[in-house]
């Protein structure tokens, strides 16, 4: 399994070392920066020596990594001194490396030395300073998905954060929300149903009961606030299930959530991003895992971002990174999550 470090002045590294200090990364090679993994030991409560990073050039010389060591594979062409910038703030150069920490992971997952891709969290404003054309790690990864196949389409994608009481599926992700709300079509809807359907089988349930939220308070309650429920979303819902899925609504967006939690659905399908992953991570972010749904590999990742206001002085929880963890492993030995 591979893991990618994350933004150098997030917390990513801390909890990575954190998880790896509980016993969590057996079989995992980290993907980062060999000094900035050192520092991250050294901050922690109990440091770590600096011995305990051994860095490899392949994930095949994982078996000769000693006991107790973390195998860290840093990729060809690294910037140096990343472990001298300042940690919680905003610089190109860490959004550069954590980019092509991302890169040397879905070649090394394609190229059949890996099973599944961990990512810790990456700063947004930090990839925009490096120029990095893509707003998060869901783009990026699709985009990278098909870049050694010349004229590919990228594979339809959709966003899914889930924990043990809810699974949410997003239409739309990244976006602003008037942009949001112009990509909330007919296509759209049934394609994330389709996706959603499909990729559930990875963790156990051949035809599950798909909730859809609605986009507009009350469901637009019949078009007094709004038509997207009468004219795009509920015509998508009845012809997923004329296609033979179990899906239902739209919903009041402000109650399915707790429908779905006390288990009248396997899970939602919400609109926009906000919509959706609120409810999750309301229920506790350190339990959270967001999950790419449609990639020809498993990725995961932590439901929270880089907390650069306590990064670097041992604060961070690694509960989302190990729920990570279990989940890519258990998807890994399902099969795939692809469409």
């Amino acid at each position: 399994m591979l893991l990618t470090m994350g933004d150098a002045a997030g917390i990513g590294p801390e909890i990575i070392f954190k998880a790896f200090d509980g016993g969590h990364l057996q079989g995992c090679v980290v993907i980062g920066d060999v000094d900035v993994l050192r520092r991250a030991g050294s901050a922690l409560t109990e440091p770590l020596p600096a011995h305990l990073v051994a860095r490899i050039d392949s994930p095949a010389d994982l078996a000769a990594v000693p006991p107790g060591c973390l195998p860290v594979l840093q990729p060809a062409d690294w910037p140096a001194g990343l472990h001298l910038l300042p940690q919680g703030a905003i610089d190109g150069r860490n959004g550069a490396a954590a980019a092509r920490c991302i890169e040397a992971a879905v070649h090394l997952v394609q190229a059949g030395q890996g099973v599944a891709i961990v990512t810790a969290p990456i700063h947004k404003e930090a990839l925009a300073a490096a120029g990095v054309p893509y707003p998060g790690h869901t783009e990026m990864l699709q985009a990278l998905a098909t870049s050694a196949q010349a004229g590919a389409t990228p594979p339809p994608v959709r966003m899914m954060l889930a924990n043990e009481e809810l699974r949410v599926v997003l239409v739309t992700i990244h976006l602003s929300l008037r942009r949001a709300i112009e990509a909330v079509t007919f296509d759209a809807v049934l394609q994330t149903l389709h996706i959603a359907h499909q990729a559930a089988a990875a963790w156990g349930q051949t035809r599950p009961r798909m909730a859809v939220a609605g986009l507009n308070p009350h469901a637009g309650e019949g078009g007094l606030f709004g038509d997207e429920e009468r004219h795009i979303i509920g015509p998508a819902v009845q012809a997923a299930r004329a296609q033979g899925l179990d899906a239902s609504g739209p919903f009041a967006p402000d109650t399915v959530f707790m429908r779905a939690r006390r288990g009248e659905f396997d899970l939602v399908v919400a609109m926009t991003h906000d919509h959706g992953l609120i409810p999750v991570k309301y229920l506790g972010v350190e339990q959270g895992v967001n999950v790419t749904l449609g990639l020809p590999f498993v990725r995961t990742s932590p439901d929270h971002g880089t907390a650069f206001d306590i990064a670097g002085r041992g604060l961070a929880d690694p509960s989302s990174l190990v729920s990570a963890l279990q989940m890519a492993r258990r998807l890994s030995a399902a099969g795939s999550v692809r469409t």
